[in-house]
């Protein structure tokens, strides 16, 4: 096989690499050590945490995350049909129509349900 065509891509992984190690080790050996009670907080305002770490989030966060990366990811299934669009011709045209009537249907549900209501 062609392995040459991978040595260029090897060298630029090896050398990233070292050279990530390397400004990693220098920071620890050159940067200053100056711990102080502030510095040792785990909150990096400096200040003292009030209440929980862990705080209840409305679902409606989540909500439209989710949605944002299903539309996301279903747009990107079009981006292979319309690099080859012309070589599907009809049937290529019903398969990517019945793709967006199915996507649309699915927009208008969730707009019908309030799921794309920012409160």
């Amino acid at each position: 096989m062609a392995y040459e065509q991978y040595i260029a891509i090897g060298i630029l992984i090896v050398f990233s690499t070292i050279l990530a190690l390397i400004v990693v080790f220098a920071s620890r050996i050159l940067g200053p050590r100056r711990p102080s009670p502030k510095k040792l907080v785990p909150y990096e305002s400096g200040m003292t945490p009030i209440g929980p770490a862990m705080r209840r989030l409305p679902i409606k966060f989540y909500l439209v995350a989710v949605l944002f990366i299903l539309f996301d990811v279903e747009v990107i299934f079009l981006l292979p049909y319309a690099v080859i669009v012309r070589r599907l011709g009809l049937y290529g045209l019903i398969a990517a129509g019945v793709f967006v009537v199915i996507l649309t249907i699915g927009l208008l549900y969730e707009w019908k349900k309030g799921a794309l209501e920012w409160e």
